[in-house]
């Protein structure tokens, strides 16, 4: 769940009274268009995407504009622009006018759960408004802190001393960074970036530093975000009616993180856990259909709904349904069997039957239970079914499900139809 750019961004650093520099949304009129390029020299016109997408300067998608004519032109081109980054595409939908920070120095500052150090770690540089990674690492810091303690004005200034920072930047990032870890804890951030934050110069020479672009992601899960009072279509980035469906089931119990990979897969493969899903999503490649976590020990009620969502719509077209996860520590795999048996049987009863491998791999507390509910089930069904328990090797059993799915292909489909029971 991520926001970029500095129209939500702006908001957000004033809870902690950040200064950023002055923006305007999709809906500004000519007028105030018109007073900000004249307030600031100049505007940059920067399209507005849900979720969070980069690099759009080297795209081209930011433009200068020093005058009302200029601006309109950008605006047009830019209000339903599209941008591809690897394999995200994303379509804007309205732009921003955010007036120009003049400026010598540019500073990259982020902050955000450091799996290496096992603790928040804040990354920081006198070298901004580039690619961070494209920055020598000599001249980058990487601090872990305490995050009971949070950021101290001691590890900014350490960290810049160590830089060789130029000496006019070093007072006011000390005493302004350190703010920015209130934002990051009190309201469920995971990451947060500005870059660049430009050192802006008062009629005196001291400089202030000037959020010039924003960058967050939430954990979803986490309840201090509803604080901010954040649209809920921030988060809904060109999401498939599937997706929209299953990220509504969101409870304090359960994961249901799913991503549409391939919708002309044909393999169904409901993952229950992180490492099994990133092992089942690479293995199967453009054969899986969705990439899935619905770890997190479910109840039933939200397990059979969101199998009756993917039986809903792909199960149509699959070949192989490829129920699959570690051995769990703490999810009731009967719970979770029961439930998608459950759902399988009523898409059934309500759609009709589809000719369907059903591969399974799990161990866990009641796994026994769970299966025999789940084969009891099938054989009602009238489906062939492989069970696979907790010490089996998972990419075996991931090469198990792409021979089902490549027998399917052949001349299974018309086997198992021909079997099943109607």
């Amino acid at each position: 769940m991520q926001v970029t750019g500095m129209l939500h961004g702006a908001k957000l650093l004033r809870f902690v009274g950040f200064d950023a520099a002055e923006v305007l949304g999709p809906d500004a009129s000519e007028e105030q268009i018109k007073a900000l390029i004249e307030k600031h020299g100049s505007v940059l016109v920067k399209p507005v995407f849900k979720g969070g997408i980069g690099k759009k300067g080297k795209a081209g998608l930011v433009r200068r504009a020093s005058d009302l004519k200029t601006a309109l032109r950008e605006k047009e081109r830019l209000y339903f622009a599209e941008h591809r980054v690897g394999n995200l595409t994303a379509k804007a939908n309205g732009v921003t006018f955010e007036g120009t920070v003049p400026a010598e120095h540019e500073v990259y500052f982020s902050i955000a759960d450091s799996t290496k150090f096992r603790a928040p770690a804040m990354t920081l540089t006198h070298h901004g408004g580039a690619d961070i990674e494209d920055v020598d690492k000599t001249l980058v810091a990487q601090i872990p802190f305490d995050p009971l303690t949070g950021l101290k004005a001691f590890v900014v200034a350490n960290a810049l001393s160590e830089l060789n920072a130029p000496k006019q930047i070093i007072s006011p990032l000390v005493q302004q960074l350190p703010k920015l870890w209130e934002l990051f804890h009190n309201f469920g951030m995971i990451t947060l970036e500005l870059n660049p934050i430009r050192m802006r110069p008062d009629s005196k020479g001291r400089l202030t530093p000037i959020a010039c672009d924003f960058k967050c992601a939430f954990d979803r899960d986490d309840a201090r975000r509803g604080r901010l009072d954040l649209p809920n279509y921030l988060f809904a980035a060109d999401f498939s009616d599937f997706e929209q469906e299953i990220n509504q089931l969101r409870t304090y119990q359960g994961q249901s993180d799913v991503f549409v990979v391939n919708p002309h897969g044909t393999i169904l493969a409901p993952t229950f856990g992180g490492g099994a899903n990133a092992l089942v999503t690479e293995m199967l490649g453009d054969d899986a259909i969705i990439s899935s976590d619905f770890g997190g020990n479910p109840p039933y009620e939200k397990m059979r709904e969101v199998a009756r969502i993917c039986f809903k719509h792909w199960l149509k077209t699959a070949n192989v349904l490829f129920i699959v996860g570690g051995k769990s520590n703490n999810t009731d795999i009967f719970e979770t069997f029961r439930a998608m048996a459950d759902a399988l049987r009523e898409h059934f009863s309500e759609h009709g039957p589809t000719p369907l491998y059903v591969v399974v791999g799990r161990g866990g507390p009641n796994v026994i239970r769970g299966m025999g509910a789940m084969r009891d089930t099938l054989e009602l069904l009238g489906l062939p079914y492989r069970f696979f328990g907790f010490d089996s090797d998972l990419s075996e059993v991931i090469g198990y499900a792409q021979a089902a799915d490549a027998w399917m292909k052949a001349d299974g489909r018309q086997i198992v139809g021909k079997g099943m029971r109607r």
